[in-house]
């Protein structure tokens, strides 16, 4: 996509980041990012694990509690203390690395839920959806059945489907294919560059290059919870200016690679 969609970048953004920072006790996780996201862009997030890039996105949807700066999404600001929970999470969908499904109700009933708890969308309307969502994951077969019955890939297009049926303006996908063996992650990632292609808004944690350098409008490398460097991801990923990012690189797209002074892998 990045080199055939250019990012959309006309008109206000749909995310603005602004001095965010985390911190747990005396660890500073986030030190102070600063992010713009536009409608219909995908933004793929890469960087070494405890890089803060998990962090910034349960900050977005408040799964986590900046401790300063300011997020907004469209017309709301996140970080208001006044701001209603609930409204931010009607307009932003998440995948989690572990699926979080309601292992003793359907299928069907996983994406029904959410629907009738938080969006007040009862009965037939809220199946009508679910089984739409479905059907785009190429899940319409499996209503019935439950999580357990279900591949880590079908569990996990179940949670990608029961967030698209909550009509969100914005989805987060935190490292979505890491739980999964190997020949699974490719009816994820399927699913992921279908809802690119469809204009989906998308932040997307990932350790997927040849995912971030296909699908992505804008890669964005974090280390030591900032950010280190951005842009297009056939600059970022296939020509880094940070010696840091050519770094993580090498070791991402080469594991045999060696740094002077390391040991061999075994």
């Amino acid at each position: 996509m990045s080199e055939l969609t250019p990012a959309p970048v006309e008109g206000e953004p749909l995310v603005e980041i602004r001095g965010l920072r985390k911190s747990f006790g005396t660890h500073e996780v986030l030190k102070g990012i600063d992010l713009v996201v536009h409608p219909g862009e995908v933004v793929c997030i890469i960087g070494p694990s405890g890089s803060g890039k998990s962090t910034l996105l349960r900050c977005v949807n408040l799964l986590e509690q900046p401790t300063a700066g300011t997020i907004r999404i469209g017309a709301m600001e996140v970080t208001d203390p006044d701001v209603d929970i609930d409204l931010v999470r009607r307009h932003v969908g998440m995948v989690f690395q572990q699926f979080n499904l309601f292992p003793h109700l359907s299928v069907l009933r996983n994406c029904t839920i959410a629907q009738d708890k938080v969006l007040g969308r009862k009965g037939a309307d809220a199946e009508r959806i679910a089984r739409s969502t479905l059907a785009r994951v190429n899940l319409d077969d499996k209503l019935d059945a439950f999580p357990a019955q279900l591949s880590g890939g079908q569990q996990q297009r179940v949670a990608i489907a029961r967030a698209l049926s909550m009509d969100p303006d914005l989805m987060l996908f935190d490292e979505p294919t890491s739980a999964l063996d190997p020949e699974l992650v490719g009816d994820v990632l399927t699913v992921m560059r279908r809802l690119a292609d469809e204009g989906m808004t998308m932040l997307v944690v990932t350790h997927e290059m040849a995912f971030a350098r296909e699908v992505a409008h804008r890669v964005v490398f974090m280390d030591d919870g900032m950010i280190v460097e951005q842009g297009p991801p056939e600059q970022v990923i296939s020509a880094p200016t940070e010696e840091r990012t050519r770094e993580f690189l090498r070791r991402v797209l080469d594991p045999t690679h060696v740094e002077p002074g390391e040991s061999e892998p075994y």
